[in-house]
């Protein structure tokens, strides 16, 4: 017979409400480590060009680039979360995304992280403020890794250990070539923090330093979270700012957009007129916007307005999308062009 009474009773029912709390924590555990171990080899490959193997020497390498990509990520993640948890709304931790690399992929080692609400969000002030705590810490810590980076740009003879013809005519003449798109705030940072008598390496050559590169990163994934749409984190700023009507208006709007600099960018690389307007990636992002997250927000039956703190945040946060978007993000061309 149980002893119901006694302070070390635990009744069955909690214990496999805990084992499947401890079962949850050890998912999004062990997705973070895969994400550590992806992003690592993302960072040799990006940082060092090669493709492997690697020794773990080489491997050290990897982990600026790995360490960064994680500090924004969680930054972000749990902007959201602890947003949740201070209006009481019910969310995961982060489910972080893997990514392995893949021969022929340009491939930032992880597709981000997610958490999912499991209760109901009840007031525009909490979808506004869980919306847009992620995209904010994300960009700080953005902000963070950039500054440092732009800081700290390792002399030319960092670049020419990985290119060692890298000063000669020859160098990019052949083959084809990966440049990474300029931001306003990509360039503003540039101009503030860099001595314009030191070498600093060309935006084709960025992703070999891993501080920029994954700062250039924090950027294009922060102007993809606060695109005005659905459900992204822009959607819920916008609907709660401007009311279910004049939001699916600025969803139609930026989608037009999207989908234009998509359809140029697919043209460009397709029939190579490396005329660099635009982004292939752009059209996928509009498809997966359209077909999956939708360009309407689900509606929340609260009419109270935000307020005119929040109102001013939700503008600034829209000017932070502008400064981080680039239309052509990633541009690939014919050596030579």
């Amino acid at each position: 017979m149980l002893n119901t009474d006694s302070k070390d009773f635990v009744p069955p029912i909690t214990r496999i409400l805990n084992l499947k709390t401890k079962k949850k924590y050890w998912i999004h555990i062990g997705l973070f480590l895969l994400t550590f171990i992806t992003t690592t080899f993302a960072g040799v490959e990006w940082t060092t060009g090669s493709l492997g193997p690697y020794s773990f020497e080489m491997l050290l390498k990897g982990l600026p680039y790995s360490f960064s990509i994680l500090f924004i990520i969680t930054c972000h993640e749990f902007g959201h979360y602890f947003a949740a948890k201070y209006h009481r709304v019910e969310a995961t931790l982060p489910y972080y995304i893997p990514f392995p690399p893949i021969l022929g992929f340009l491939n930032f080692g992880t597709m981000g992280a997610v958490i999912k609400t499991v209760s109901p969000v009840k007031t525009k002030k909490a979808m506004f403020d869980i919306g847009i705590a992620g995209p904010i810490a994300g960009f700080i810590a953005t902000l963070i890794i950039l500054i440092y980076g732009f800081l700290n740009v390792p002399g030319e003879e960092y670049i020419l250990a990985i290119h060692p013809d890298y000063n000669t005519p020859e160098y990019g003449t052949t083959g084809l070539q990966l440049v990474f798109g300029d931001t306003i705030l990509f360039s503003f940072l540039k101009y503030l923090f860099v001595d314009g008598s030191i070498f600093f390496p060309p935006m084709s050559e960025i992703y070999h330093y891993p501080f920029l590169c994954v700062g250039w990163f924090g950027l294009l994934i922060t102007a993809m979270n606060m695109i005005p749409v659905g459900q992204l984190d822009g959607g819920h700023i916008s609907y709660t700012m401007f009311g279910e009507k004049n939001h699916f208006t600025v969803a139609v709007i930026a989608f037009v957009f999207l989908f234009i600099f998509g359809i140029s960018g697919f043209a460009d690389s397709m029939l190579e007129l490396n005329m660099n307007i635009g982004w292939s990636g752009w059209l996928l992002w509009a498809l997966i916007l359209y077909f999956f997250v939708k360009l309407k927000h689900p509606p929340i039956a609260d009419s109270e307005p935000v307020g005119n703190t929040r109102m001013l945040l939700g503008y600034i946060s829209f000017i932070i999308f502008i400064l981080s978007f680039a239309p052509s993000p990633i541009i690939i061309t014919s050596a030579g062009y």
